[in-house]
Order: C-alpha cells, then sequence, then structure tokens
C-alpha cells in the first residue's frame, strides 16, 4: 500500500456504504448476520467464489451477461446453507421500503436481489439447529440503516459471532485506503477459515507482512513474537483445540469453515470490471491466510461499485506507467489496493477478535494468546 495517500480502516469509507450486524449468543447461540446496504438505487455488484464448498444465494444474477444491473445490499451470515434464510429477512425490509428491481408499474412492486453467502458455524454455541434466520437478517438490515459512514463493530459480531480461523477465533475486521486520484477503496472481512492466519513457526500473522508496520508493530504487539510466547501460544492452542473437539461434534476434522468478504470502491465500474475486483482480492485473502480456497472453504469475495467518481479523467490520455491507456492503469491501482485491502481486513479481523469458552468450543484469540492490547485504532 506504498503508494496510498491516505488510509483508513472501514468498509464504510466508500462514501454512501452503511454496514449492520445482528448477533445470538447464548442459549446454544453463536452466530450472526452482517448486511452491507448499498446507496438508494444500488451499486453495481460482482461475485468471485473460489472455495470449494460454497453456500450462495443470487450469486448467478452478479453475472455481467444477465439482467439486474445493481444490488441494494449483500449478506454475509453465519449458519451454512440454513442460514441463507436470513437474505429473505433482508430482501423483505428492502420491499417494505420499495428498494429493488421494479417489476410493474406501481413504484412499490419490486423483487429485491440480495445476494448472500454463509459461512460455517453450526454447534459452536453449542447447539446445532440455533442458526441465523429471517428475522435477525430483517435485525442486521435495520442496524444498517443509520447515516451513512457510521462506525460499526470489528470482531465477535455479525457473521464474524462463531467464526474460527485456524483454531483461533475469528470475526469482522475491516481496511481502506484512499489512492492517488481519490478514488477509496474498502474491505471488510468474516474471517472463518479452514486455513490460519498464523505462521506456525513464527506466531506472526502473514497478513501483517504486508502492512509496512515498523519492528516493534503497534499497540505493543510486534509483527513477530517472541520464541518463548509464541510457543506458550502453541501450547495453549493444543490444548484448546482438545476442549472444542471434546465438547462439539461441530469441531471434528475435517473443518468446515469458509472466509467471506465484500471489496467496496467508489470508482465508476462495469460489473465486468467489478468482477475482475472480486477476483484479484482473493489474492489478498491468499496472502492472509494458508492455505485458502479449500474443498472444506467456501471462500467467496464480493465486490461493489458505488459509481460517484470517474474511474479515470477522460483527458488524461495515455498512462505511460503501465503503456494502456489512462482507464486501464487506474483499474490496475484499484485492482492492486482491492488485494491491499482485503488482506488488512483479514488482520483487523484476527485481532479484533475477543476468545469464546462454551458449550460449543473454547476459541482463543489472537490477542488474548500473544499479549495484543486490542486491534488498530
Amino acid at each position: 500500500m506504498a503508494d496510498a495517500v491516505h488510509r483508513r480502516h472501514a468498509l464504510t469509507d466508500v462514501p454512501g456504504l452503511r454496514v449492520g450486524h445482528a448477533q445470538r449468543v447464548g442459549g446454544g447461540y453463536l452466530t450472526g448476520t452482517t448486511v452491507i446496504l448499498a446507496p438508494e438505487g444500488g451499486a453495481v455488484a460482482a461475485v468471485d467464489v473460489r472455495g470449494g464448498g460454497p453456500g450462495t444465494r443470487e450469486t448467478d444474477a452478479l453475472d455481467p451477461r444477465n439482467l439486474v444491473q445493481r444490488v441494494e445490499a449483500i449478506v454475509l451470515t453465519g449458519g451454512s446453507a440454513f442460514g441463507l434464510d436470513a437474505a429473505s429477512g433482508v430482501a423483505g425490509w428492502l420491499e417494505d421500503r420499495g428498494r429493488g428491481f421494479r417489476v410493474g408499474p406501481d413504484p412499490a412492486q419490486v423483487v429485491p436481489v440480495v445476494p448472500a453467502a454463509a459461512l460455517f458455524d453450526l454447534g459452536r454455541g453449542g447447539d446445532w439447529r440455533a442458526r441465523p434466520d429471517a428475522a435477525l437478517g430483517r435485525a442486521a438490515a435495520d442496524a444498517a440503516a443509520g447515516a451513512p459512514g457510521t462506525p460499526f463493530a470489528r470482531g465477535n459480531v455479525g457473521a464474524g459471532t462463531g467464526a474460527v480461523a485456524g483454531g483461533l477465533k475469528g470475526g469482522i475486521g475491516s481496511a481502506s485506503i484512499v489512492l492517488p486520484s481519490g478514488v477509496t477503496v474498502a474491505a471488510l472481512a468474516a474471517v472463518n477459515a479452514a486455513g490460519s492466519p498464523v505462521d506456525p513457526r513464527t506466531g506472526a500473522l502473514y497478513g501483517r507482512w504486508y502492512e509496512d508496520l515498523p519492528a516493534g508493530g503497534t499497540d505493543g504487539l510486534p509483527v513477530v513474537p517472541a520464541p518463548a510466547v509464541h510457543a506458550a501460544a502453541l501450547r495453549r492452542l493444543a490444548e484448546a483445540q482438545e476442549v472444542a473437539q471434546a465438547r462439539s461434534a461441530a469441531s471434528v476434522r475435517p473443518p468446515l469453515n469458509t472466509t467471506l468478504a465484500v471489496v467496496a470502491t467508489d470508482a465508476v465500474l462495469t460489473r465486468a470490471q467489478a468482477r475482475k475486483l472480486a477476483g484479484t482480492a482473493h489474492d489478498g485473502l491468499a496472502r492472509a491466510v494458508r492455505p485458502v480456497h479449500l474443498l472444506s472453504d467456501g471462500d467467496t469475495v464480493f465486490a461493489l461499485s458505488t459509481a460517484a467518481r470517474p474511474l479515470a479523467p477522460e483527458a488524461a490520455g495515455a498512462d505511460p506507467a503501465f503503456g494502456v491507456h489512462a482507464e486501464a492503469g487506474a483499474l490496475n491501482d484499484i485492482l492492486a489496493a482491492g488485494a491491499d485491502v482485503l488482506t488488512g481486513a483479514v488482520v483487523d479481523a484476527v485481532l479484533a477478535a475477543g476468545s469464546v469458552d462454551g458449550p460449543g468450543g473454547l476459541f482463543p484469540s489472537y490477542r488474548e494468546l500473544y499479549g495484543a492490547a486490542g486491534s488498530r485504532p
């Protein structure tokens, strides 16, 4: 991210986007739903699914060859395929407000297209049947209905409530940057991976190598933990995994997981360009979690364009830095930034997550194991 003029830390730094969470914890539940609301009139959207076990809804509608041009919301949810019911609640919430694809002469005659993806957290609260439903989707949409740019929680919230990554507690994270052109690129990730965000040799978070951090890191957490700290963390993590496996059938191997993400920009993108952004953003996931895109993952990245800024000034001419026209060069900047912010969102999620010890298992957080004071400010 060395060529960015300013870094920020939220998907809602893209003007017009809103994020809301709803979750259920306790009584057998450890799950939730996150809704990303587009501005009125919707946003250009695309998706790239690379995991071998995805749980999705309405992703075919995002194919550039198909009819619907814009969507009003994206849903990320726990509950595996069962949790996709949350999207029905969001669709109903949008219909009540007349937002969606108009199909009749009456402005109220709309069909909201609500693409959604689910991650696997079944049983992590203790009850296999405790899953998000349409009511939880509505609650997340209500939570997202504030002013654009409103801060939102990270860590054990929304779709990240029951998330686990490589045995560590996962969660929701976000990151954003502003490019020299003034274009904002941002990401939100629900990190729930079969692979690990942690280098097993050192205890360092893979994604932190791409953050241009000083050797001492931030918040008192070094990029590379001391060997003794790492050894102790490995012992505690092994003990926690034994506890988790003993408590819940959901913890048996092989793991069933999935990391979900939304990458967004205010630049004008076609649906084909947005699909390219969703695809290259997966590179950022591969930097931060190893391995990724397994048969037991359903790794899915959505891309959104609010189309508020020109992709490139019309009079810019050719861009010699890329040897192609200015528009292609500007798109390349956004594609590279999309991977960067997704890496940052994964790191933010892992640092923001808090430990969970419940009937479904013991899932320690990275900051508990390695002594972090918290996530980045």
